[in-house]
């Protein structure tokens, strides 16, 4: 149960971290509404459910025919961690603010499932670092059904909640600066903790 907290603890900060699924969602409901933004929601978790599927099933083929090449998906998955943590607490010095574009889209839970579906970063979450949570001497499939759960239950509460906070900003075109850099440099921090923890065991 711990490494499943310790999973929900670093993906976190990686999707608060704003990206191709943030900004769409984020510019339905500066676009239309809350219930604009919710359906976004809705097509990006069904997007990552096709990743959590290939990913489960595909973990549990290398682990058991290429041991050595999951060890090294392992190392690239804390490099990963790594290099996002280096960005993060990079932008807290960057005079750069986050702009969301008010672009309203016809369909959706399409556009989400197929931003998601093709986000990099999403696929990096899947095969880089689900896989350092996964352990080997047990049914690996499960494993990673599981935390693919999770983390898609967690993108799901994550953006219904911003969805309905920016409903009631939607005025205002550009993230408060000072707040975005707390964000950026908490979850820096953390994703430089979770790495260090993964080095370490």
């Amino acid at each position: 149960m711990s490494v499943f907290v310790l999973f929900a603890l670093t993906v976190l900060p990686l999707i608060f971290t704003p990206g191709p699924d943030m900004l769409f969602i984020l510019s339905q409901v500066m676009g239309k509404d809350a219930k604009a933004g919710m359906m976004a929601t809705v097509g990006v978790c069904c997007g990552y459910l096709v990743h959590s599927i290939l990913v489960a099933l595909g973990i549990a083929a290398i682990i058991v025919s290429f041991p050595v090449l999951f060890e090294t998906i392992r190392w690239l998955g804390i490099a990963y961690l790594l290099y996002l943590a280096f960005g993060l607490l990079k932008s807290v010095f960057s005079k750069n603010a986050l702009n969301i574009e008010k672009k309203t889209s016809p369909n959706p839970i399409q556009k989400g499932f197929f931003t998601a579906l093709l986000n990099p970063k999403g696929m990096l979450i899947y095969f880089a670092i689900l896989p350092q949570f996964i352990d080997k001497s047990a049914n690996t499939v499960s494993q990673g059904l599981i935390l693919s759960f999770i983390f898609i239950s967690l993108i799901f509460v994550v953006y219904c909640g911003l969805s309905i906070l920016f409903s009631k900003i939607s005025q205002k075109t550009q993230i408060d600066e000072r707040k975005q850099k707390w964000v950026d440099g908490t979850s820096g921090g953390l994703l430089a903790l979770a790495a260090s923890w993964l080095i370490i065991n």
